[in-house]
């Protein structure tokens, strides 16, 4: 069974959005893709300042078993990018909610976050 937290929302792409009050929003990916995809081995980040839309692709995690693209959970612009994950992509594995964060977004509608998934619905998805 995966870890779906209850503090955060979901994309149908399985990419999670912790939203703050201050209209800013951690991305990662989900316990369920970081197992889907195995060892990871390789993350592609956006660079600081990139400004892209919901839906859009941010980057490329790269495992054992594939490549996979990630898809924005809600438009924004890019104000930080993890880049431990340079030296170590393995966090992913290890603790994809905590270290293995991918980037930290300034949210171009603070509303955004209420058209994802929230905890019952992605866990139904994922079933």
């Amino acid at each position: 069974m995966s870890n779906i937290p209850a503090d955060l929302v979901y994309a149908k792409s399985h990419e999670w959005l912790r939203p703050e009050a201050d209209g800013t929003a951690t991305v990662g990916i989900t316990d369920y893709a970081q197992s889907s995809l195995g060892d990871i081995t390789f993350v592609q980040l956006p660079k600081v300042g990139a400004t892209l839309k919901a839906g859009e692709t941010f980057g490329v995690v790269e495992s054992v078993k594939a490549a996979s693209d990630l898809y924005l959970p809600a438009a924004g612009t890019v104000l930080a990018v993890n880049s431990a994950l340079d030296g170590a992509p393995e966090t992913v594995n290890s603790a994809p909610y905590d270290g293995g964060w991918m980037l930290k977004l300034k949210l171009a509608d603070p509303a955004a976050p209420g058209a994802l998934l929230d905890p019952a619905a992605y866990t139904t998805l994922v079933g």
